[in-house]
């Protein structure tokens, strides 16, 4: 099972560890596409930091993250798992996994990222701010920046069997699973219920959200669970004690719907 997940805004700082080796991570598939993303930031926040903030949307107390932009080559990393940091990644708590739990989590976790594509929760990585939703100067949008090179090295990277995208909208949007591929493949939404006036209301709330997505990994995780297909896959999820709600896909190429409905996060 392949799960591929959003990356956290906020990040924890660079390690100590030797600075960025670019090709040394996962799906090289990617490297030349990395280094037009990196050389053109770097350069930017080296260049002039007021269009580098305006380009990457930072509020004025955000600023200093220009200057660690432009010291990408040189800062020290530390696996993605550890800088990837937010609601998702607490819930999910990839330190406290057990041992067998943490070795699956290494070949089936998949980050996304604006500046990366997309690493494994053991490539290392210096701590970065350049979300999908930038749009660089010279490479333009990344989002559709990414798709191509995506879609080269993704096929081979979901393997056969399910995939379960957890990503937010901006980073579906560098991939999007097609053909057979699709048909593997389970996107997930959490909806809150509330009762209102005695009527269920359901609605899309952040913070269940992103907490929803990152334990139900941690439950999937923990049980070493290995669905052969997304029909299995909610059943797993079912038998680990939630609420889903499946819809097939109408027609090949298509994705399967899950919807994840909580009343509250446990």
């Amino acid at each position: 099972m392949l799960v591929l997940l959003p990356p956290s805004e906020g990040k924890a700082a660079s390690g100590r560890g030797a600075p960025l080796k670019a090709e040394g991570l996962s799906l090289p598939g990617l490297a030349a596409a990395r280094e037009a993303v990196l050389d053109e930031l770097v350069e930017l926040c080296l260049a002039d930091e007021e269009k580098a903030q305006h380009v990457l949307g930072l509020s004025e107390g955000l600023r200093g993250e220009i200057a660690k932009n432009a010291g990408l080559r040189t800062a020290g990393t530390r696996p993605a798992g550890e800088i990837y940091t937010g609601v998702l990644y607490d819930a999910l708590g990839l330190a406290s996994l057990d041992t067998a739990a943490r070795r699956q989590a290494g070949t089936s976790l998949l980050v996304f990222s604006g500046l990366w594509g997309a690493v494994r929760i053991g490539d290392r990585i210096p701590s970065y701010r350049c979300s999908m939703g930038v749009r660089l100067p010279g490479l333009g949008g990344l989002g559709a920046y990414w798709r191509a090179p995506m879609a080269e090295v993704m096929p081979e990277a979901a393997g056969g069997g399910v995939v379960l995208d957890l990503r937010s909208s901006a980073y579906t949007a560098a991939w999007k699973p097609k053909g057979a591929v699709a048909g593997r493949t389970a996107s997930v939404r959490v909806l809150q219920s509330q009762m209102v006036d005695g009527v269920e209301k359901r609605s899309v709330v952040s913070h269940f959200n992103k907490a929803t997505k990152g334990r139900m990994v941690r439950e999937l995780l923990t049980a070493g669970a290995r669905p052969k297909d997304p029909a299995e896959l909610v059943d797993v999820l079912r038998q680990l004690g939630f609420v889903v709600e499946a819809q097939a896909p109408e027609r090949a190429g298509l994705a399967w719907a899950l919807d994840v409905v909580v009343t509250e996060i446990h």
